[in-house]
């Protein structure tokens, strides 16, 4: 058996991903992140398309996890709203599965600080597909 809880791909390295829990009854997952300061702009906040990339990463996670590893979504749309400056250093990333039908999924996620304020909230509409390598 995989275990889908294990960051994979150097994607989740860059971003210091480490799989935090999964409340199966919210289906919601929860991730510890660590934006390194090569993510940080001029103006002294990460760069917004990697916020939506930590984002991403728990909405996604959350579905994969609630399907037992079997299920990967597949983005049609992201919107994501970013509340506050978005520092380096440790983050929280929580996703869950709002509504999944045979065709579509909704999720959402929010990105916060280490002491709990939020940063970030995104939602994902998505297409359900096999995640790969589930076979």
């Amino acid at each position: 058996m995989i275990d889908y809880t294990t960051p994979r791909g150097a994607h989740t390295q860059l971003m210091g991903i480490r799989y935090g829990g999964f409340d199966p009854a919210t289906e919601t997952v929860t991730l510890h992140c660590h934006a390194p300061d090569s993510f940080i702009t001029p103006r002294g906040g990460v760069q917004g398309g990697l916020v939506a990339g930590f984002l991403d990463e728990a909405m996604g996670w959350a579905h994969v996890i609630a399907t037992e590893g079997v299920e990967a979504p597949l983005n049609l749309e992201i919107s994501m709203t970013l509340l506050n400056m978005v520092p380096a250093g440790p983050l929280v990333c929580t996703g869950r599965v709002l509504r999944r039908g045979k065709r579509v999924i909704f999720l959402e996620g929010e990105l916060c600080d280490a002491a709990g304020k939020v940063l970030a909230r995104a939602t994902s509409t998505a297409i359900p597909t096999p995640r790969p390598g589930s076979q």
